[in-house]
Formats: structure tokens, C-alpha cells, sequence
């Protein structure tokens, strides 16, 4: 099965701030601005929501199609996705772009200050799905260069692919009619409960209407679970429970990844959510968002144990 992985390719670079960042801004000065916060050290981690999802396919045993863009320091990305057998075929380099990259600082009292540069994802990497057999194929259409997540969504609806869609981080900048399109025909809809809030609104579709538009609703809650809603009901599905919680960020794009796992595999929608959970519970126990690994043996032990509670 051809599994494609639409979204965004970036590098979080993570500093910390040893004081607090209310020490530094003189209060009713806010409207001019001008601080300079002195960081403890800096670390760069990979991310973004293509890379995240197809990383942990790849330790799903899959080797996933990314369809992102990058700059010209993608080097260290590139040797990544090749160290974990991850095709770049997709991947489309902006040579007078930067990767995407996020810039968060911390502080003491874990305030975020965040700068994201787009880069090189204002421009769409343009792939063209005529190739594809859309009987072997199963796209994930996550945030990302938003022409590409419309493009996509429209391209697997002409060919009668399955696809995933998960707007995410992008839903600020849609219009009403271009995320309804985008919605419309797609295998499942995806998203955390914030996000579904945003749907809504956005698209003026409450959850009924919105069901008449895709196939599934699925609703991530963090340590909750998640709940799949069909039109044959809802399913609530637990967490998985980790060993412990380091870093929370990027346990949706591995949900996402476990659960594209259970369905190209043929599993029904229930057990592919199982799957979601347990993948998302191994993300959590590292810092970072493509820093864990586990052996098929430890992912079936724990999916074991959540189908039990199930």
C-alpha cells in the first residue's frame, strides 16, 4: 500500500530562559516593546507535521511518501529521513528558502515566546498523484503549504483516493468554502477537540452536517483518549499509558501515524484508533517530537494491554 504524507517539514529550535520574561517588560510600556532575553543554551530538534508522521510510520515498518518542501539547509533533515528509510522523492527543495523553522523560547515559569518562519513552506511541493493506483493508496493530507493541502485533497477526490484530512495548525488561515471543499469526500476528518471548535465555526457545519461530508470524525483529547464518531455511532478509545511524560508535542502527528498503520493494514476503525493511541503513547516518554523508538514486540505488548481495557 502507498502511503503519502502531505504536510510540513521544519526544525524547532528550543531555548531557554532562566528568568521570567514579566521581570524584563516595564508594566504600561507594552506598545513599545524592546527586550533582549539572554538564553541558557539552544537545542535543534526535527519537526513538523509530514516529518513527525511519516518518522513514526517508519518505525511502524512502512516507508511513507513525504510530499513537504524544504530550504537550503535541509541537509541534516535529508541524512535523517535516509538514516530511517524514508523517501525523499517527494520533498522539494527552495534553494533560495529556508527550512521552516520555529524559534521558541521558555522561560522559568514556562511562558512561550515562539517566531515561526514559513520559508520554504510558502511554496507548494506540486506533486502529481496520476501515477499513484488509487485501490494501493492512502493519503494524509496534514498542515502545511495550504495551495498543496487543497490540491491534494482535490487530486485524490478525482482519483478516488482515500485520504485523511488534518487541518491542524493551518485552520486560521482557511476560508469558509476552500476547508468545506477540502473536508468534503475525505475518508476522515481529524483533529483535537480545539480544533473541531474552529471547524465548526469556520465551515458554519455542526458535527451532524459535518459527518455528511466525510466518512469519520476523529477527536483527539490528549491523556482522555480519543473519540471516532461514524455514522454508526461513537467510539470512545482510551489513551495508551506511557512510562512516563516527558514532551507531549508531537503525540497527535504519532496518533495520526498509527492509525494510517491499522488501515492500510485492513484493520477496522476501531483498532487502527487502538493504534493511534499506542504510538502516541511512545512519543510522549522522549523530548521531541522524532526522538523515540520502540520494538514491534513493545508496540504489540502495549496494544495489547489498551485492547484489554478497551
Amino acid at each position: 500500500m502507498n502511503i503519502i504524507v502531505s504536510g510540513s517539514l521544519a526544525y524547532d529550535r528550543i531555548m531557554t530562559f532562566p528568568g521570567k520574561f514579566s521581570d524584563h517588560i516595564l508594566p504600561g510600556k507594552l506598545h513599545v516593546i524592546n527586550v533582549s532575553f539572554t538564553v541558557s543554551g539552544m537545542v535543534e530538534k526535527l519537526g513538523g507535521t509530514a516529518g513527525n508522521i511519516a518518522y513514526a510510520l517508519s518505525l511502524l515498518g512502512e516507508k511513507p511518501l513525504v510530499l513537504a518542501t524544504v530550504g537550503h539547509d535541509h541537509q541534516r533533515y535529508f541524512e535523517w529521513l535516509k538514516q530511517n528509510r524514508i523517501a525523499r522523492d517527494g520533498i522539494k527543495v527552495i534553494e533560495n528558502e529556508f527550512t521552516a523553522g520555529a524559534y521558541i523560547t521558555t522561560d522559568r515559569a514556562d511562558n512561550q515566546i515562539t517566531g515561526f518562519n514559513p520559508g520554504a513552506m510558502k511554496h507548494p511541493s506540486a506533486f502529481n498523484f496520476d501515477e499513484l493506483p488509487p485501490g494501493e493508496s492512502l493519503a494524509i493530507i496534514a498542515a502545511g503549504n495550504l495551495e498543496d493541502m487543497t490540491a491534494y485533497s482535490l487530486a485524490c477526490k478525482s482519483r478516488g483516493i482515500n485520504y485523511i484530512f488534518d487541518p491542524g495548525q493551518s485552520l486560521p488561515m482557511w476560508s469558509k468554502d476552500d476547508l468545506t471543499q477540502c473536508i468534503t469526500g475525505s475518508r476522515i476528518l481529524i483533529s483535537n477537540d480545539y480544533e473541531l471548535e474552529l471547524i465548526i465555526s469556520s465551515t458554519g457545519l455542526d458535527r451532524e452536517r459535518l459527518l455528511e461530508s466525510t466518512g469519520i470524525i476523529i477527536t483527539t483529547l490528549g491523556e482522555m483518549g480519543s473519540l471516532v464518531v461514524t455514522t454508526d455511532g461513537e467510539l470512545s478509545i482510551p489513551a495508551a499509558r506511557p512510562k512516563t511524560v516527558v514532551d507531549p508535542t508531537g503525540a497527535g502527528d504519532a496518533y495520526r501515524a498509527g492509525l494510517v498503520k491499522g488501515l492500510v493494514q485492513g484493520k477496522e476503525i476501531r483498532e487502527s484508533a487502538l493504534m493511534g493511541s499506542v504510538c502516541a503513547s511512545f512519543a510522549v516518554e522522549s523530548y521531541g517530537t522524532q526522538e523515540y523508538r520502540f520494538s514491534p514486540e513493545e508496540f504489540r505488548a502495549r496494544l495489547d494491554i489498551i485492547s484489554c481495557r478497551d
